[in-house]
């Protein structure tokens, strides 16, 4: 049932038989005159030149594509205060989505689009080889082609055959059962596997994951639903078919991954690192060496208090390493940070504070101390601030009277340095 989808499918692309047919021949006699006419590396490389071909036809598509990618992550923080507003309302939280795409302009199937555009290309190319396999001529391939590339195979599985064929029908391809099983079997798995990685390498790596919105469920879904339609697809294709989508998955995958190291998404996990391998390399060096260097830094400076998390980090970091970046993307010395400390973190230059030595309690009572933090010794022709004791016979007087010695603000008798507070004893004669 899907061999006849397939096939219905590619009959509505018929009219690019020709082109893509007549393409692949032209690069078969340029790889023919090396490898020989009748080889599978002959017709294997002029199937990948065409998907090469065309997809370097798509790389304006392509540009379009991380434009509008761009411009999806530029409204995360709008999708996500339309998140906020609408929590409990599913539908509204929708229909303001689809607002917002269409005021801004801004088309959430637009990575599909190189899948979209290349389509017709791949059923194109379905349809010539299963003329192939019928012994059809069909575009610019005449007889002569035709016995060719019926002869060639690849790792001993012929460029028309398909994992369904029967072992009846495989024979008159000159190839056995088993080998064109196998080989299928391992490009089809490898097909699937490269188009899941690519997708997986764009959800993780280049996608702000802070922000849940209707654009990276549809991600996801495309991450899990693309492989499965290939893995059940592929056992209809024939080898020279699974030649042409591992190729082009390959050629995605190493393209988004280009695209992914040198120009991330804000906020992403490869924009994490790649300023991490920056900071690295601008603080070995002092400055910033390249155009793309001075580029960036000069994106991050002009956000000011609009830096994201991972952007703060990189000119937190050139300010520990005593940087600071400037306006215009460069890295200057910042005269605050680079000056010399000593061990215990202080200015080199910088007088160093003196911890006073500890005083008697003799020191602490007088409170007379030099300015080194020794006691100062005192002088004879300094009038005592103290109050000398009264004669030891006056006490009984002062008893009786009532009156009490003034000793400052207190009221108290202030005793003598080395003394006890308290009113002393009367002396008395010892008894004989």
């Amino acid at each position: 049932m899907i061999s006849d989808i397939v096939n219905a499918i590619s009959g509505v692309f018929a009219f690019l038989t020709t082109p893509v047919s007549w393409v692949i021949v032209q690069f078969h006699k340029v790889f023919g005159a090396v490898f020989g006419p009748d080889t599978g590396w002959a017709w294997g490389l002029s199937i990948v030149s065409l998907v090469v071909l065309i997809r370097i036809c798509l790389i304006p598509l392509f540009v379009k594509q991380i434009k509008a990618t761009r411009n999806m992550q530029l409204l995360q923080p709008q999708m996500k205060a339309i998140q906020e507003r609408h929590k409990s309302d599913k539908q509204r939280q929708s229909e303001e989505m689809m607002k917002l795409y269409k005021e801004t302009g801004t088309n959430p199937l637009s990575s599909c689009l190189p899948i979209l555009v290349q389509s017709p290309f791949f059923f194109a190319l379905y349809h010539t080889l299963s003329g192939i396999a019928d012994n059809k001529k069909i575009g610019v391939i005449d007889q002569s082609l035709l016995d060719s590339a019926q002869k060639a195979h690849i790792f001993g599985a012929p460029l028309a055959a398909k994992f369904t064929d029967s072992a009846s029908e495989l024979a008159k391809m000159g190839a056995s059962l088993t080998d064109v099983r196998v080989v299928t079997a391992i490009m089809i798995i490898l097909m699937s596997a490269s188009q899941f990685y690519t997708q997986r390498q764009l959800m993780t790596k280049n996608v702000d994951l802070t922000v849940k919105t209707p654009f990276m469920q549809q991600q996801k879904m495309l991450m899990y639903v693309f492989p499965l339609i290939f893995l059940f697809m592929g056992i209809n294709f024939p080898v020279g078919v699974l030649v042409y989508w591992l190729t082009t998955n390959v050629w995605t995958m190493g393209q988004q991954m280009t695209v992914i190291s040198r120009n991330p998404t804000p906020g992403s996990a490869a924009q994490a690192k790649m300023l991490g391998v920056m900071q690295k390399h601008v603080v070995t060096h002092g400055s910033t060496r390249t155009k793309r260097e001075r580029n960036i830094v000069k994106g991050i400076v002009a956000k000011g208090r609009d830096r994201n998390e991972q952007e703060r980090k990189f000119i937190n970091g050139l300010s520990k390493a005593g940087l600071a970046a400037q306006a215009d993307g460069t890295v200057v010395k910042s005269s605050a940070a680079t000056e010399a400390l000593d061990e215990d973190g202080t200015a080199a230059g910088t007088p160093k504070r003196q911890q006073p030595k500890r005083q008697s309690k003799s020191q602490r009572q007088t409170g007379v101390t030099a300015p080194g933090g020794k006691p100062e010794p005192s002088s004879p022709e300094k009038p005592s601030l103290e109050k000398k004791d009264e004669p030891e016979d006056a006490a009984p007087q002062a008893k009786q009277s009532g009156s009490t010695p003034a000793a400052g603000s207190n009221g108290r008798s202030k005793a003598k340095s080395g003394q006890r507070k308290g009113q002393q004893r009367s002396k008395s004669s010892s008894k004989k």
